[in-house]
């Protein structure tokens, strides 16, 4: 490749890191607060204009027994708080095929469909996939109840790039290829070399130099990442990541284990 090139691998990947961070932190929502582990809220940040997501703490009440001489005994657990939906859209609509296949586990029929907007480098959406997916998928996509659908919406080229990596990956690798990369975010997200950094995690992955090259000069496999975004943005309103659609009701932010626990139940 000459150097009069404008290689689309460094046009996704060559930027310094700390305009990458900037970008990041704009992309991602305010994590919800429902517990005492998660990070502090973030502006949000929409493909349109600067938003500013909503945030709902979840109370954590127990109650002190009146008498020392009692016996004590654990107080019930309380239920998660149910966040507040943004609005809803049409369930047809939005399963209507997009420029992509779509990445989905569960299955077809399930009674909850569940499709998450995300951005690689967003690690509100990390934080999801790291402490929260895995629980979820266990619990309701394995079991049937639960159909659970990706969607692409990098705001970064660094995003793009792993997106488009994630799609390159051998078949049914897409999950673990992002959730090797959501574990690894802060090894490559911020690097000053990003390239190089994608490269390794990549050859993780099974990629070879030519491979990894061959990916990310493919401009279509780009043109379509870039339009899950852009219709996610138009037609459904997607304004931050993550943001969810349970059953085409629209939810932004970060959640626990227990809340979404909550949302899938009421909903079964």
């Amino acid at each position: 490749m000459s150097a009069s090139e404008t290689s689309l691998p460094k046009r996704l990947l060559s930027g310094v890191a700390v305009a990458a961070i900037a970008l990041v932190l704009a992309a991602c929502s305010d994590e919800k607060k429902e517990a005492a582990s998660k990070a502090p809220a973030e502006t949000s940040a929409s493909a349109d204009a600067t938003t500013t997501a909503s945030t709902s703490a979840t109370p954590a009440a127990s109650q002190a027994k009146p008498a020392a001489t009692e016996v004590a005994q654990a107080s019930p657990a309380a239920k998660a708080e149910l966040p507040q939906s943004e609005g809803s859209i049409d369930v047809t609509k939005l399963m209507e095929p997009g420029a992509l296949p779509e990445m989905a586990l569960g299955e077809a029929n399930a009674p909850v469909t569940i499709v998450e907007y995300m951005s690689m480098t967003c690690p509100h959406c990390a934080n999801f996939h790291n402490e929260t997916f895995d629980a979820i998928k266990a619990k309701y996509v394995d079991s049937g109840k639960v159909r659970f659908i990706v969607r692409e919406f990098p705001f970064d080229p660094r995003a793009a790039a792993a997106f488009m990596l994630a799609r390159c990956a051998p078949e049914g690798q897409y999950f673990p290829m992002i959730s090797m990369l959501f574990k690894q975010q802060e090894q490559w997200a911020a690097a000053e070399n990003g390239r190089d950094a994608l490269l390794q995690m990549s050859k993780l992955a099974g990629f070879t130099q030519e491979s990894f090259e061959a990916c990310l000069t493919n401009q279509k496999l780009l043109d379509d990442v870039n339009a899950v975004m852009q219709r996610g943005a138009k037609e459904f309103g997607v304004k931050s990541t993550p943001t969810f659609f349970v059953n085409g009701e629209h939810y932004s932010g970060d959640m626990s284990v227990d809340t979404l626990s909550a949302l899938i139940d009421s909903k079964l």
